[in-house]
């Protein structure tokens, strides 16, 4: 698994139950037989209820837009520093790499110009 990841699962998750209940509102159902004015009065409080859920929708949306844009934040902060740190390894390696390359050549001095 991706380490980048494991940091935005752990921001989600928290939000999914909320979302799920959002996602999945109890609207009022329509009962069979019932008279025409009734079913009317119905259709309205029915057209009210996803209104409401429309707009909390909204808000989730935002909600969670807000807390992806703070996820990708701190996945571009992570990525800077391990970018950082890699250099800096980077760095190390040839640094060694140049050391042993030298005493080698010192070591090879040392038995042959006797």
């Amino acid at each position: 698994m991706a380490a980048w990841l494991y940091p935005a699962f752990k921001a989600i998750l928290p939000h999914v139950s909320t979302i799920i209940s959002a996602a999945a509102p109890a609207f009022t159902l329509r009962k069979a037989g019932e008279a025409a004015a009734v079913q009317a009065n119905l259709v309205q409080q029915q057209i009210v209820e996803l209104q409401a859920a429309a707009s909390r929708n909204a808000e989730f949306i935002r909600e969670l837009a807000e807390q992806l844009e703070k996820t990708v934040a701190a996945l571009e902060q992570g990525a800077a520093a391990v970018e950082a740190s890699q250099r800096r390894a980077s760095l190390l390696s040839m640094v060694a790499i140049g050391i042993s390359i030298a005493s080698l050549f010192v070591a090879l001095f040392a038995v042959f110009a006797r």
